[in-house]
Formats: C-alpha cells, sequence, structure tokens
C-alpha cells in the first residue's frame, strides 16, 4: 500500500521576496555601523601610537637635559650623509639605505607604533617604513634648517595641555612628519611651506593628537589660515573634494602650537 509523503512546506515567490527584503534592510542598517565601530576602533588604536610617543618623548626629556628630541638634521660622513629624524634615521651602506629608529627611540626598535591605522598611503619621505604622524617641528623639535634649530624645553610648557607634540600628519598630497604652525613664528620665519604641514582629520572627520602632558585629545574644528596666504585657496579646495577626510591645522593661529 502506497504511503504518503510527508508535505514539506517551500517559499513562494513573495515569501523568498520579503526574506530578501529583509535581508537587504538589516545590511543596509548593520553595514554602516559596523564601519563606524572600525573607524572608531582604528581612532583608539591611533591615540594609543600617540600615547606611545608621547611617553618616548617625556622620557627623552628626562635624559636630555629637559630638551625635547630635534625633529630633524643631516650629518655628513665618509660614507656619505645620514639622515637623522624624529621618527627614522636613514644610512647608507655600499650605496643602499638602512632605516633605524630616530631620535625619538633613543636607539630602541620600534615597530608599527608610527603607522597610522587609518591611514592607507605612502610617505612621502623616501626608505620610512611606516607612516602617518607628525611631530611639532614650529616650536618644539625644530630642525638643523630652522631659524631656531635647537629643541624647546619641556619646562617652557607653562601650559602643556594646550600645545601639540604629536598628531596625524597629512596633507593634500599625502602624508607629513613635520607638523607646522600655520603663522610664522620666530622658529620658522623663513619657512614657506606650511601648508604642508597641516594634519588628516580622518578618524570619523576628526584628528588625534598627544599634547605637551601626555594627554590624548581628538578635534572636529579645521582651520585653513596660512601664511603664506596664496596656499589656502589649495586646502580649501582639497576640502570641498574631500568632505569626509579634510586637512587644516588645528587653530587659525599658532595658539596650538606656541611655547611660550
Amino acid at each position: 500500500m502506497a504511503t504518503k509523503r510527508p508535505h514539506i512546506g517551500a517559499f513562494t515567490l513573495i515569501e523568498l521576496m520579503i526574506v530578501m527584503a529583509v535581508t537587504a534592510l538589516l545590511l543596509a542598517i548593520t553595514l554602516p555601523v559596523l564601519a563606524h565601530a572600525r573607524r572608531q576602533a582604528e581612532s583608539v588604536y591611533c591615540q594609543s601610537n600617540l600615547r606611545q610617543m608621547m611617553i618616548a618623548a617625556l622620557i627623552y626629556t628626562e635624559d636630555h637635559n629637559d630638551f625635547f628630541p630635534i625633529a630633524y638634521y643631516t650629518q655628513q660622513t665618509d660614507r656619505g650623509p645620514i639622515h637623522y629624524n624624529w621618527d627614522f634615521t636613514v644610512r647608507f651602506v655600499d650605496e643602499q639605505p638602512i632605516v633605524e629608529s630616530g631620535i625619538l627611540w633613543q636607539g630602541e626598535p620600534v615597530d608599527k607604533i608610527q603607522q597610522c591605522p587609518s591611514f592607507q598611503g605612502e610617505s612621502n619621505t623616501p626608505y620610512d617604513p611606516y607612516t602617518g604622524y607628525n611631530y611639532n617641528t614650529s616650536y618644539i623639535g625644530r630642525g638643523q634648517g630652522e631659524n631656531i634649530p635647537q629643541p624647546a624645553r619641556r619646562s617652557r610648557l607653562t601650559q602643556p595641555a594646550r600645545v601639540a607634540i604629536f598628531g596625524d600628519g597629512q596633507y593634500i598630497h599625502g602624508t607629513n612628519k613635520f607638523m607646522r604652525a600655520p603663522l610664522r613664528s620666530e622658529g620658522d620665519l623663513s619657512f614657506n611651506d606650511r601648508w604642508a604641514g597641516t594634519q588628516g582629520f580622518r578618524h570619523n572627520r576628526q584628528t588625534n593628537m598627544a599634547c605637551g602632558d601626555g594627554s590624548m585629545r581628538s578635534q572636529a574644528d579645521v582651520y585653513t589660515t596660512v601664511e603664506p596666504a596664496r596656499h589656502q585657496q589649495a586646502l580649501e579646495q582639497y576640502n570641498q573634494q574631500h568632505p569626509r577626510s579634510p586637512v587644516g591645522f588645528l587653530s587659525p593661529d599658532n595658539s596650538a602650537y606656541k611655547v611660550p
């Protein structure tokens, strides 16, 4: 005697379309939330990197008579120049570049601490393996080619919580590692490329920075006032084309960078 097979329900076309529509709706809701959460996690990771840089800078001042590390200088040797920078040192052996940890790290090896997780481009400085951060060169690190080459002393920071030391370096053509104040200062009077020392507002349209007291700060306000003034238009045009990740300065004057 033939047995009846149990009836197995199947999706109708309408039911299938409803399931697909609900799935698409859930994805549309969930994906932006996940993307925002990922960007937020990258911002936290970035602040952790900056905190480690700031700790290294404070240790450096303890070891070097209160002076911050110099931002850059070059030493000529019989084997060629050695380029000392706050983040990396580059020397040449048989014309091949050897990249080592920079002045800030006092010989200690560093890995991806100097790579911002939200910056995907290449370094604009040859041979640097990691990139994305800059160092206050106008007032803190200064350097060999500045009007005042000697770096600042930590004790000069009477309001350290208001002074940016390290941050998310970025300008129109990529990253940078020398943070610049927007207006002329005694330390860099003859320097005319301040527009290339801006910050990247790439963490949900905010930029991260490490301040002189060791605190971390995020900022959404972008400023494009700069000297020489002819570069301001280029910054504003770039920001119109990249509204989600603009570049600019931390203040309309030098107050966010300045040491009294």
